[in-house]
């Protein structure tokens, strides 16, 4: 397994022998692929093809022990109970959308509230409002500071017998916040509601204690944990898996069927309607083998270290302002630049081989919140350097000469 240094991890990594020159600064939008992932999706694909549960061969009853195996090593990645717990999805998307219709909508009465923050990302805000709207409640927003930290007191304020949901985002994709979850979990719970935590971007960077924080709901990505596209997990307590209905209806989900009547199967499968993404499960595996061989605090010091230092390099550009400059904060560095539009300084920055994203990273509430059209986002991960943040840096101040 490769050292804490980046050089070795990045060797991991094929796409940088490919793109030498690639800093790949893009991390919140999904992850680069190691060597692992990319070589269990092509095992599976070439030598163990074979659909799920019910095949009586070989090859089917080996696929669905290595489905069922990456429940196990999911559940340890994010100090879940167990398996039954985790349910596999196409995303974070899916899971915080199953959640608010499956979970939420069914208890929800006018009059009702359901809490988010000021920061979320489109998809921890919009399946919320739809459900509100449909069942006649209210979506509360928590408000946040200028500098991009929750407005904890009003938080507190906000926390009534309405509130049936809150849903918030461990850290943020555009301003980079770490939200204290734990306690606002626990400030909920004393109120008896129910709280999902969006993990997009933390399940790659931060430690998850699911149980230990006690959240009912925890949803993230497999693309942004250097695993394959189109799969996710659900994390959902066992009591709150066991009331919720399926939304999804078809194959391998069910007990039994009769034109009359349907009975489905239990949790989690009773979520995994059809042919699921197998090799997208046994690729997240994968990733979660590569993560779990880490000294993940370390990493996570030295990634955080490296955001520091890019925002300092910053910092020293006239013109440039940060957007989102929480004192706990992973290393997502979104700014904008005085005459420059996000979009040509990343055109600018993509022509020297820099990968950023710009625009308004499905976070539009936080553009109208600080009157803005987008921002410049770099996202570092644990295969960046700081010489790619010099890099960046350089580059920046190159292409403020060159608009102005």
């Amino acid at each position: 397994m490769p050292g804490l240094a980046p050089s070795e991890i990045r060797q991991q990594f094929p796409i940088f022998s490919h793109h030498p020159e690639l800093a790949y600064l893009d991390n919140a939008a999904t992850t680069q692929k190691p060597r692992a992932v990319i070589d269990g999706l092509a095992a599976f694909y070439e030598k163990q093809n074979a659909n799920i549960h019910r095949g009586i061969y070989s090859l089917s009853a080996q696929a669905t022990l290595q489905y069922e195996q990456v429940r196990r090593k999911v559940a340890a990645l994010i100090g879940a109970p167990g398996p039954g717990s985790i349910v596999y999805t196409s995303g974070a998307t899916a899971g915080i959308n199953l959640v608010a219709s499956s979970f939420l909508l069914p208890r929800l009465r006018p009059g009702d509230e359901v809490l988010i923050s000021a920061m979320e990302h489109h998809a921890n805000l919009i399946p919320w409002q739809m459900a509100c709207r449909q069942a006649g409640a209210r979506l509360g927003v928590i408000p946040m500071s200028p500098v991009g930290e929750l407005d904890m007191a009003a938080f507190r304020q906000m926390l009534s017998g309405r509130v049936k949901m809150l849903a918030i985002t461990h850290l943020s994709n555009t301003l980079g916040t770490i939200n204290p979850v734990e306690e606002m979990t626990a400030l909920a719970h004393r109120k008896g509601i129910p709280v999902l935590v969006d993990g997009a971007q933390s399940a790659a960077h931060l430690e998850i204690d699911v149980a230990g924080w006690g959240v009912d709901f925890f949803a993230f990505s497999g693309h942004k944990l250097f695993g394959p596209t189109g799969i996710g997990i659900l994390y959902g307590r066992a009591e709150h898996l066991e009331a919720m209905q399926p939304v999804i209806f078809g194959g391998d989900m069910v007990r039994n069927v009769t034109f009359e009547e349907t009975s489905f199967a239990a949790p989690p499968q009773r979520f995994e309607a059809g042919t699921t993404h197998i090799a997208g499960v046994i690729g997240l595996g994968c990733a979660v083998d590569f993560v779990s061989r880490l000294d993940r605090p370390a990493v996570r010091a030295r990634v955080e270290a490296l955001g520091q230092y890019a925002r300092a390099l910053l910092a020293e550009i006239p013109g440039l302002r940060f957007i989102g400059e929480a004192r706990q904060a992973g290393a997502i560095v979104s700014f904008v630049l005085d005459r420059v539009h996000p979009h040509d300084l990343a055109t600018f920055l993509s022509a020297e081989h820099i990968a950023v994203r710009a625009g308004h990273h499905c976070t539009q509430p936080i553009m109208q919140y600080y009157g803005i059209p987008g921002t410049t986002r770099a996202s570092f991960t644990l295969y960046n350097t700081r010489e790619e943040a010099e890099r960046l840096a350089a580059q920046v101040r190159e292409a403020q000469k060159f608009f102005t």
